[in-house]
């Protein structure tokens, strides 16, 4: 029996560096404990925590330490798809026997033009391998980065097989259109999340599941008011106002710009470091987002204190 599925706000966390670039443990699971606090869940691994500039064993150490740390197993999404099967069995089966109550999987992304029969292929040995009840996969499309779309047909072809398994998918296309063809695939209690809560109106009124979005790692708790009101009278305003918050950090590479918003908010120069090839934002980018943010009348409430 699977475990009940996913539905409201997640964060892909962003992940914290040491000076030696190595995974910043504490500030990690400060930044995981606050996020739940502000009532959303855990996709961490994702496109905004570095994930594919960290080595698998980084990534067994820091989903280890969180659970040891009290974070639930129902609260985490981790990102597990790798290039190779064998690690994304790895990764899945450590989520499994964690207690995790799904996982997000990228397709493997190398080799550019691969066939829905080669990426159907690919889930389906890695469901093969891991063969365990409580497996719940939750695709992650995201064809701007990856480059390897997941196709309708595809999604279709797997739910049909897997339908105890794969349990919904994140679309991150940034295009409605796209979403709007997985939802009209009808598939039952599948669960779809838009990549941004710039669509999350949208989304729950079709029927989805949430959003799984970078911005839920700053600004959690009125995006997850949103998804608790998308029905309420006053629901096209508090889209207005979330859209508003993304809107500025999308005026800036996202990834340095959150964690510049943290390193400000909580006055912890440490948060602002990234791994190579990314950079931080620049004295003046940090300057005129720390501006914008204050003339939205943003804050992190309650955010940790990681002095």
């Amino acid at each position: 029996m699977t475990k009940e599925r996913f539905s409201g706000v997640l964060a892909p966390v962003v992940t914290p560096f040491k000076k030696d670039l190595s995974p910043d443990t504490e500030r990690f699971l400060n930044l995981c404990r606050w996020i739940v606090s502000q009532k959303a869940n855990l996709a961490v691994f994702g496109t905004n925590s570095e994930a594919n500039s960290l080595s698998v064993k980084e990534k067994i150490n820091l989903l280890e330490k969180l659970l040891s740390s009290g974070i639930s197993g129902d609260s985490l999404m981790p990102g597990t798809g790798c290039c190779s099967i064998s690690e994304t069995v790895e990764l899945t089966k450590l989520a499994v026997s964690l207690g995790c109550r799904g996982v997000l999987m990228l397709p493997p992304f190398y080799y550019k033009g691969v066939t829905d029969e080669g990426l159907f292929n690919y889930f389906s040995e890695v469901i093969e391998r891991v063969n365990h009840e409580h497996l719940s996969i939750y695709l992650y499309h995201i064809p701007p980065i990856s480059q390897i779309p997941l196709s309708s047909t595809l999604v279709n072809q797997l739910v049909s097989k897997y339908p105890e398994v794969v349990a919904g998918i994140k679309d991150s296309s940034g295009d409605w259109n796209q979403t709007e063809s997985f939802h009209k695939l009808n598939l039952p209690n599948f669960r779809i999340f838009c990549g941004s809560e710039s669509f999350l109106l949208k989304n729950m009124q079709a029927g989805g599941a949430g959003c799984i979005s970078a911005t839920a790692n700053v600004n959690p708790l009125a995006i997850n008011e949103l998804f608790k009101n998308w029905a309420h009278p006053d629901a096209e305003l508090q889209q207005s106002r979330v859209n508003k918050i993304r809107n500025i950090f999308q005026r800036y590479p996202m990834i340095p710009a959150l964690k510049e918003a943290i390193a400000l908010h909580s006055r912890d120069k440490e948060w602002s470091r990234v791994r190579a090839p990314l950079i931080p934002i620049s004295k003046n980018q940090s300057d005129a987002l720390r501006d914008e943010l204050k003339a939205a009348s943003f804050v992190m409430d309650e955010l940790f204190d990681t002095q």
